[in-house]
């Protein structure tokens, strides 16, 4: 092989090099040219929906309180059985704003959880028919990701992203409409040693979800810790623990889960697992959790949301393949409608909040399946993309496939923040490539001409 690479001339080795920067460059304007950005768009459906379905898309803002993208809308929709587009509720509360939790409420209204531009959490009940706001709570916490009514009058919150000075006032909550104050509250660092998550920040638990799953008791989501915990109102003690903090064969930074209990009244946790892409059912059954199902395992990109519905299929928010689906226990898409950018929330409002439909121990099923019957019509959201297509040809492969695995995640997970609306990734990936290749290039150069590089230095030094 040395005496191989020996006979090539570096002029051979350069023309070559120009060539594949060229193509890289050219194949990337290629398919920018090319390509259709995502849109509100119709996908799969062979089982029409019960009633509306309604989605919350956070939209891309450079931060909290920063510029929105109007190309990247922060939006609520609303989708007729067959999917198609029924009203469209964008926030005129810009720049900051974000929509993540939203819940149905029995008259056919809706609680949306709404980031402001001054770093404000604002809750309000939103008549989706005229758009108007019945009424609005302000909280001073900012980011929150979610608030659910309670007990008819008490607003229930996940505090996130609330630590300062060395102390974490990230928690759960419960603010009193009637009272106008918090009746109640929690905090993590009573319950965490500090060191949790690599220790304290200002982001330390990231908890993004909270429910009332029985009276007096709350399920929470602290995504960081990779773990979902059951909390006692009264006692304020943690009852049961799904997961632990970097267990990630058991959760990755999960969102959104949902409760769900067998016919015998085994507790049953249903949730998006983030980080893994996938969605994941435990059933806690002889002392402990034990995984019973998974679906669109490395198929799914960063889903945020999963509910069981009351016809055995579960809802899931496909996040950066900017799609939501509704999967049969077997894997296969029934419905699904493409909403950019970035959904959080899914919900069917016939069923109000957290619905609660069977488990798969009691629909017999078990195991783990593919998604099938993708609509694919739509930027990343049909068969796999040519870069899980090189995640799936690598993953056996030792380094190479952890390289390469790490790599597709995060170009899949933040490539679409970092360019127009009108950049395909894969001219991002090229235009990457070309930039590491040139840039390998020039040092090679400067190493191999350094003699002269720096003799000509002294020359102009006059030494």
């Amino acid at each position: 092989m040395a005496s191989l690479l020996s006979t090539v001339s570096p002029r051979r080795v350069r023309i070559a090099l120009t060539v594949v920067v060229c193509l890289l460059a050219l194949s990337g304007v290629a398919a920018t040219a090319t390509y259709d950005p995502p849109e509100l768009q119709r996908g799969t459906v062979t089982d029409p929906a019960n009633g509306t379905t309604v989605v919350s898309a956070h939209g891309w803002h450079a931060s909290l309180t920063g510029p929105g993208d109007p190309d990247k809308p922060v939006r609520l929709v609303g989708l007729g059985p067959d999917a198609t587009l029924e009203w469209e509720y964008e926030t005129t509360d810009v720049p900051g704003t974000r929509f993540y939790d939203v819940d149905p409420l029995p008259n056919g209204d809706l609680l949306v959880t709404n980031t402001t531009s001054d770093g404000q959490t604002s809750v309000y009940r939103l008549d989706p028919d005229t758009g108007e706001r019945r009424w609005t709570e302000t909280l001073d916490i900012q980011d929150t990701h979610d608030v659910d009514l309670i007990n008819e009058d008490e607003l229930l919150v996940a505090n996130i992203k609330n630590s300062s000075n060395g102390t974490s006032y990230d928690g759960v909550f419960v603010y009193d409409r009637g009272e106008d104050r918090i009746t109640w509250h929690w905090y993590f660092r009573n319950h965490y040693p500090l060191s949790t998550d690599s220790g304290l920040d200002h982001d330390w638990t990231h908890v993004n979800d909270v429910d009332k799953i029985g009276n007096g008791t709350f399920m929470v989501s602290p995504r960081d810790f990779d773990q979902v915990i059951a909390i006692d109102r009264e006692t304020k003690n943690i009852t049961w623990r799904l997961g632990s903090d970097d267990d990630y064969t058991v959760m990755n930074e999960q969102h959104n889960p949902q409760y769900l209990e067998t016919e015998s009244g085994q507790k049953t946790v249903l949730v998006a697992d983030s980080e893994n892409d996938r969605v994941v059912e435990y059933t806690y059954e002889n002392g402990s959790w034990t995984k019973v199902w998974e679906v669109g395992d490395d198929q799914l990109q960063w889903p945020r949301d999963a509910d069981r519905l009351p016809n055995g299929n579960t809802l899931i928010v496909d996040s950066m393949n900017h799609r939501v689906v509704e999967v049969t226990p077997q894997g296969e898409i029934v419905w699904e409608y493409f909403v950019p950018w970035a959904p959080y929330d899914a919900e069917r409002m016939a069923y109000g909040d957290e619905p609660g439909g069977p488990t798969m121990r009691d629909q017999n099923v078990s195991g783990s399946y593919e998604l099938s019957g993708s609509a694919g019509h739509a930027p990343h959201s049909g068969e796999p993309t040519v870069f899980q297509q090189a995640e799936f040809v690598t993953e056996d492969v030792p380094v190479l496939g952890d390289v390469v695995g790490w790599t597709v995640d995060k170009l899949q997970h933040y490539g679409p923040w970092a360019v127009p609306h009108w950049v395909p990734l894969s001219a991002l990936f090229n235009g990457g490539l070309a930039l590491v290749i040139g840039l390998g290039w020039a040092v090679g150069e400067a190493v191999i001409r350094r003699e002269r590089i720096v003799s000509g230095f002294r020359g102009r030094l006059g030494s």
